[in-house]
């Protein structure tokens, strides 16, 4: 009895995928795959602490501000790509022979700092960069004392 087997031709994509199955073999389906899978579909965040504010800045590629949401409920800030805009198809001419480059649908959450004002969040979209600027509350932000010399 003969059995069918599919047809793989030698391309670096199916030998990236091979060396993929090769290293789960030694550390297993759960250590690899669904970290890569969730840091590929999510984007890079920095965060950065100023005197005055924090400053996140997310790369979005390929997103322009008219596809992202920002949302600030308590204390937790959340950003996410609108469904339609990120999931409709583009209306292109020509077959894809390789193709590489997706717009997934996204949505990150993040818990604000107890010394930040969820009021005085303010956001800048720039070359594929989004910015949020979260001010800290003046009552808790670092001041100078004068010593009064009597």
């Amino acid at each position: 009895m003969k059995t069918m087997t599919m047809y793989r031709p030698n391309t670096i994509q199916n030998a990236l995928s091979d060396f993929d199955r090769y290293f789960e073999s030694f550390f297993g389906d759960s250590f690899l795959a669904p970290a890569t899978r969730m840091l590929n579909r999510l984007p890079a965040v920095d965060i950065r602490e100023t005197e005055a504010a924090y400053v996140l800045d997310m790369e979005l590629p390929g997103y322009d501000e008219k596809s992202i949401d920002i949302h600030v409920d308590g204390a937790s800030l959340s950003i996410a790509s609108k469904q339609e805009e990120a999931g409709e198809a583009r209306k292109e001419e020509g077959t894809y022979i390789l193709r590489e480059r997706r717009l997934n649908a996204f949505s990150r959450s993040f818990k604000l700092p107890d010394n930040s004002d969820p009021e005085a969040v303010t956001a800048v979209f720039k070359n594929g960069i989004l910015s949020l600027e979260i001010k800290k509350r003046a009552e808790t932000q670092k001041r100078t004392i004068q010593i009064n010399v009597n």
